[in-house]
């Protein structure tokens, strides 16, 4: 768990990534994936992110990472300001990626061993062949891979398995912080609890702290100490996951925890599902102020002004709305 009031070891502020997209001869227009979008992560804790396909949670985790170089902002690692190439080697032995297609994410020409050991040999740290293999089979260990599967090639894995060589390789440079970029979603739901489980256990086990990025709210529930909601770009609220379930404030997560499949027929027969009007606007042509003033039943003329400010409502809930008070009274 989180250490409280301690000093984060991942710190995001004002993070913006544009792509600039052709729209005519010479011409570019930005395509704003990640619209000034801060946060904090405490060392061991987990932070869900969840939102829409299309609403730039994948392009946070890239960006933090680098895979992707951000347009604006700051990325502050355990104190230090990731801004050199020597910052960024440093940041991506601490820092790694489990990334969301096991099927794309592994080279099919590498042996499971290779795979896993690449980092290793990237980054230099075995000094023998001998200690690569060790370090290799430990790693396979972890993530309950047998040894006899280290000569085999990805494709002779199920999904499951190889979702489990991507976490082993992501394990290698022994981080602190990992990117869970859908780990999960490309994967049968019978074997997503199993690899839900290993996150957990792997946490415990080594001290690690997630960005968790997902869709599906009950797996971000289950997994999640604090949850941050994305809408087209920016983010619209940041609490702690029991939280931000029984006491949502801003109308996009209202209605996102109504959409959540509750088990007990009783309870879900009970619930009122907000259903939300119109599609989601294209980053290239976001609405002006609030983002979702077009789909919102609140929204007002301030609305489409200017942009809410994301701010603390009450200790540690972060909302981006002008009509907080009035809409939760």
């Amino acid at each position: 768990m989180a250490e409280k009031n301690a000093a984060p070891l991942v710190d995001i502020r004002h993070l913006k990534k544009y792509f600039n997209i052709n729209v005519g001869a010479f011409q570019t227009k930005p395509l704003k994936a990640v619209d000034d979008v801060s946060f904090t992560i405490q060392k061991g804790e987990t932070l869900g992110l969840v939102g829409e396909s299309g609403c730039g949670k994948t392009t946070v985790g890239r960006t933090i990472l680098q895979l992707y170089k951000p347009t604006a902002g700051e990325i502050i690692y355990n104190g230090q300001p990731v801004k050199t190439k020597r910052d960024l080697k440093t940041f991506r032995t601490k820092a790694t990626m489990v990334f969301q297609d096991p099927y794309s994410s592994l080279n099919p020409r590498m042996t499971v061993s290779d795979i896993i050991a690449e980092p290793l040999d990237v980054h230099g740290l075995c000094k023998t062949k001998e200690e690569r293999r060790a370090r290799v089979l430990e790693l396979m260990s972890y993530v309950g891979l047998n040894s006899e599967h280290a000569s085999r090639y990805a494709h002779e894995f199920s999904g499951g398995q190889r979702q489990r060589i991507g976490i082993a390789r992501s394990l290698a440079v022994n981080p602190e912080f990992i990117v869970c970029d859908e780990p999960v979603s490309a994967l049968d739901v019978s074997i997503q609890a199993q690899v839900i489980n290993m996150f957990d256990e792997l946490q415990d086990k080594l001290g690690l702290t997630y960005l968790f990025i997902a869709h599906d709210l009950l797996v971000v529930r289950h997994i999640s100490d604090r949850i941050a909601v994305m809408y087209l770009g920016k983010m619209v609220e940041l609490a702690d996951a029991k939280e931000i379930y029984e006491h949502p404030l801003h109308p996009y997560s209202k209605s996102l925890i109504s959409a959540v499949p509750v088990p007990d027929p009783k309870i879900a027969r009970a619930n009122v599902r907000i259903a939300l009007k119109g599609d989601i606007p294209s980053p290239m042509n976001a609405p002006s102020g609030c983002p979702f003033r077009t789909r919102c039943q609140y929204a007002c003329d301030k609305c489409a002004e200017r942009m809410p400010e994301f701010k603390e409502v009450s200790a540690g809930h972060f909302v981006a709305c002008h009509r907080t008070a009035e809409i939760n009274d």
